[in-house]
């Protein structure tokens, strides 16, 4: 009889283990989890910290019981691998040795855990990666006396942990290294999302490390102290400062392993060594996009992954190719998401791209509640293909974004986008989707019809052209205009443009013009390309997307 053993309990191994036995009724399957609890949610845990979800059990998405019974399947808890010998196929216990056939390496990673002084001798902190973590984190962290927690790491975790704490009345301090929160995305979309965590009143410090944490004599923090020497008085630390895949005792055994100790597999998750399959955040996933190994720790990956390795475990043939970035992440009212390459990404692999950015109704305007959505795309300048995207909004962002996943992975032009037979009645969204105007703006661009410049190419212009060089046209409204503008524009609002048009041609300057949101803009700017006007470029996403990323703003009646 083969025997597999599975090593690790949480998302990949639970799914590489059910995998084998729906594969091969007659193998003994045995899983390993060095701790009291298998298939848990770690995703889930800061929304249990808020009560979103109810209680500690719903987090459990999985019992030991259903594995035994329905899969038959051996589930050894509270039994941790020390030692595994590839060559005589054997792992070691700290209480026995087993032999096996294929083994599925699923140990996921590691809270990083960064030096902060004093850290050996404070109690009152904690990881937030295991139910152990969470356990801590609701007895210690979320009691009536801690009323100010502070949050290290502003990655996916941190983020929603700091959003979860805000929404049950405690006092949060997030604290991220880098120079923007989610760095996943580029700095103006991490911008959009840390204005709303600041705006629901979490307290954000980027660029900032925690050097020491003062205490008191039985271990309690009493406050954190900054690299820039500030002194941040609180009751409770959680850490989200990275994670470390846990991989070392197979690379000593020889596994192949990218620079962050995760181990390189095959599209059949299998490892460098022959019948060692790995799974989970511990393994290099193929970026899809690049072709290069890259590191994606998320559920999704895990169990896809999982079940990959499950099955060719007991000698099947199933693939998971990779993968390419698709995020997406819950700032209290707002969503923010992405997919594929963006401008840092695309930038750094020497990528040449173009980029279109829309603000559209993710709803018809006349139906209640309308939001704005927020898409910028990032296309191949030659070939026209879709590269990538990142969006903002309040609703309808994750059907977007999946939808622009599915265009990256069928490869489809930027020009495909207006082509889509997309879902249409007014709840859900309006007869243009935004995905749809993308590609009509995409191809307006394309077509030379019109010129788009982002918000930060502007802001650099801005700074470095003199401004008699340029006119900023604002085709706004007068009380648009008068609320706030961009600095040094004029205003000619779009109904009125047509009795200007010998004023702005005598300015024989580039006109940069710009409306609420882009599509006054665009109109305005066809009305002057009619009238001859040539050097004419319209601010994507217009000054909702300006005053959204630079606080340089004029104020006409001020």
């Amino acid at each position: 009889m083969k025997r597999i053993i599975v090593i690790g309990g949480l998302s990949a191994g639970p799914s590489a283990a059910a995998k084998a036995r729906r594969e091969n009724e007659h193998a003994e399957i045995i899983l390993f989890e060095k701790g009291a609890n298998i298939s848990y949610a770690t995703c889930g845990m800061p929304y249990a910290f808020s009560g979103v979800i109810e209680s500690r059990d719903n987090l459990l998405v999985v019992k030991p019981a259903l594995l035994k019974h329905r899969f038959n399947i051996d589930v050894r808890l509270n039994e941790e691998i020390i030692k595994i010998d590839t060559t005589q196929k054997i792992v070691y216990t700290n209480s026995d040795a087993y032999r096996y056939d294929t083994l599925v390496f699923a140990t996921g990673a590691s809270s990083v855990v960064p030096p902060v002084e004093n850290i050996k001798f404070a109690h009152s902190w904690s990881t937030c990666r295991s139910m152990v973590d969470f356990d801590k984190i609701t007895k210690e962290g979320l009691t009536s006396t801690s009323k100010h927690i502070t949050v290290v790491g502003a990655g996916l975790i941190g983020v929603e942990v700091a959003e979860n704490l805000s929404e049950i009345g405690k006092k949060v301090t997030l604290i991220e290294g880098s120079s923007h929160v989610l760095n996943m995305w580029d700095k103006k979309f991490a911008k959009f999302a840390e204005d709303v965590l600041v705006s629901n009143g979490v307290d954000v410090l980027s660029n900032t490390f925690v050097n020491k944490f003062d205490i008191d004599k039985d271990g309690k923090i009493l406050a954190v102290i900054t690299s820039d020497g500030k002194r941040i008085p609180t009751d409770f630390v959680i850490l989200s400062a990275g994670i470390k895949p846990n991989t070392q005792m197979l690379i000593d055994e020889g596994a192949e392993a990218i620079e962050n100790g995760a181990l390189r597999v095959d599209e059949f998750m299998e490892t460098s060594i022959k019948d060692v399959y790995a799974a989970g955040d511990n393994i290099s996933i193929r970026n899809l996009q690049t072709n290069q190994e890259d590191y994606f720790p998320l559920g999704t990956h895990s169990n896809k992954a999982g079940r990959a390795a499950g099955s060719n475990a007991t000698d099947g043939q199933i693939t998971f190719k990779g993968a390419y970035k698709t995020a997406i992440v819950k700032v209290f009212d707002y969503t923010l998401a992405r997919t594929g390459m963006n401008a840092t990404a695309l930038t750094k692999n020497g990528i040449d791209f173009q980029s279109v950015l829309i603000v559209a109704g993710s709803t018809p305007s006349y139906y209640p509640g309308q939001k704005d959505l927020i898409i910028e795309l990032y296309y191949d300048s030659k070939t026209e293909e879709i590269l990538g995207a990142e969006l903002f909004g309040e609703y309808g962002v994750d059907k977007r974004v999946d939808v622009l996943s599915t265009a990256i992975y069928g490869k489809l032009k930027v020009t495909d986008l207006q082509r889509l037979d997309l879902a249409y009645a007014p709840p859900f969204s309006p007869a243009k989707d935004p995905v749809v105007v993308a590609g009509f703006v995409t191809e307006n661009i394309l077509h030379g019809k019109s010129e788009q410049i982002s918000v930060e190419a502007l802001e650099a212009y801005m700074a470095n052209t003199p401004k008699e060089n340029y006119v900023l046209l604002d085709v706004r409204n007068e009380g648009e205009f008068n609320n706030g503008t961009i600095p040094g524009a004029v205003n000619y609002p779009l109904d009125t443009l047509r009795e200007h048009i010998d004023s702005v041609l005598a300015q024989e300057k580039k006109i940069v013009v710009f409306c609420q949101k882009g599509l006054r803009g665009y109109l305005a700017e066809l009305i002057l390309r009619h009238n001859g006007v040539t050097d004419i470029v319209n601010v994507g996403g217009g000054f909702k997307i300006w005053s959204m990323y630079s606080d340089q703003i004029e104020y006409p009646r001020a």
